[in-house]
């Protein structure tokens, strides 16, 4: 049994709670969170230990491995005080604010051989993963453009701030939404090298953005879109979708089905045949032992749990992985504001040339 924390018991918090004490071979030995309304109700109904300060835990309990879902702000501090004590981390996206600061923790988890994750549990939905397969597999021929879209009704109204619309704290649409958009382009079609075009809006929030729509360029000429927003009502939850254009068909996918168009059947797609199939969600997403929003949360916890077990400290959406994300950000945020910064990013494109200090972050050439 991997004895086993939750930090922070809020929305995200309370579902990996609720996961991991399903889990047949996870100890949940403890949670913690600042609000004692939240730790008081937990311990009375549920039997649960619960602390209500972060390093009286870490002092009292013998853990294995860490759930983190607090703020983002605090990521961190406690991703390091964690890795320092030896334990495994499970991180909630974003990973962390500042990529100086997520570079440093991967380099500490890789020196101390300890599994790292990041909670961008689109990679565990069943649709995704086959887009990334037929991405992947070159049944679309040479790729000219991706899609990516979030949409969602988090802020609709102007409000007072909370966490997640503090620039500080959460980031907004950025870092809640956008965050996942880019995270699942990597996945499914590589990471672009360069950003052309950034506008963001904030409709409703005083502090960040509300919607953010960018055009990003793969080193080999081929194009991608991102296009977000959270303050779109006509969408019940987070909606994301992907598309990806080849020299030899199209392929959609969201968190229902896979639409794949064919120009011409292909060996690497058995059964596809030219023109439009739909694979569906239901048939390619394997059942899980507890259910709870989504098959993709349960999954990517016992993802977890068996690397933990298998010792793999290079598995999906590690501390590394999630720096690509990251860099992403970097580049929209810097584009807009520097001008001079896009040149640069063109230039950190070209194959070959090292791309300074995110080359040294992500450890890889662009």
């Amino acid at each position: 049994m991997i004895k086993t924390a939750v930090l922070g018991l809020g929305k995200m918090g309370l579902s990996h709670l609720a996961i991991a004490r399903a889990h047949p071979d996870i100890d949940l030995v403890a949670g913690c969170d600042s609000s004692t309304y939240l730790t008081d109700v937990l311990a009375q109904y549920s039997g649960l230990k619960c602390y209500g300060d972060f390093d009286r835990l870490l002092s009292e309990e013998k853990l294995d491995a860490l759930i983190i879902a607090t703020p983002s702000k605090f990521h961190a501090t406690m991703v390091e005080k964690a890795l320092e004590r030896g334990l495994h981390v499970f991180c909630e996206k974003p990973f962390v604010l500042d990529p100086e600061d997520g570079y440093r923790l991967a380099e500490l988890a890789e020196q101390k051989k300890l599994v790292n994750q990041v909670g961008y549990h689109y990679r565990f939905v069943g649709a995704f993963q086959e887009a990334a397969r037929i991405v992947r597999s070159g049944a679309l021929g040479e790729v000219h453009h991706v899609r990516i879209e979030a949409y969602g009704p988090v802020v609709l109204r102007p409000s007072g701030s909370t966490w997640r619309s503090t620039k500080t704290e959460g980031g907004g649409a950025l870092y809640d939404y956008a965050c996942h958009a880019l995270d699942l382009m990597n996945f499914v079609a590589g990471m672009p090298g360069a950003v052309n075009g950034v506008v963001r809006h904030s409709v409703f929030s005083r502090d960040v953005d509300d919607e953010v729509y960018a055009l990003f360029r793969y080193p080999g000429g081929a194009s991608a879109q991102l296009s977000v927003n959270w303050s779109d009502e006509s969408h019940r939850k987070m909606s994301t979708a992907i598309t990806v254009w080849g020299s030899r068909g199209r392929m959609s996918a969201d968190r229902q089905e896979c639409q794949i168009y064919l120009r011409e059947p292909h060996d690497a797609l058995p059964g596809a045949p030219k023109g439009w199939s739909v694979r569906y969600t239901t048939d390619l997403t394997q059942e899980v032992w507890y259910y709870l929003r989504g098959e993709e949360y349960s999954a990517q916890v016992d993802y977890f749990l068996q690397s933990i077990k298998l010792g793999r400290i290079d598995g999906e959406n590690s501390f590394r992985s999630a720096l690509q994300t990251d860099r992403l950000v970097s580049m929209l945020l810097e584009a807009e504001t520097n001008p001079a910064q896009q040149r640069a990013a063109d230039m950190a494109s070209v194959p070959g040339r090292r791309a300074g200090l995110w080359s040294r972050l992500i450890g890889e050439r662009t």
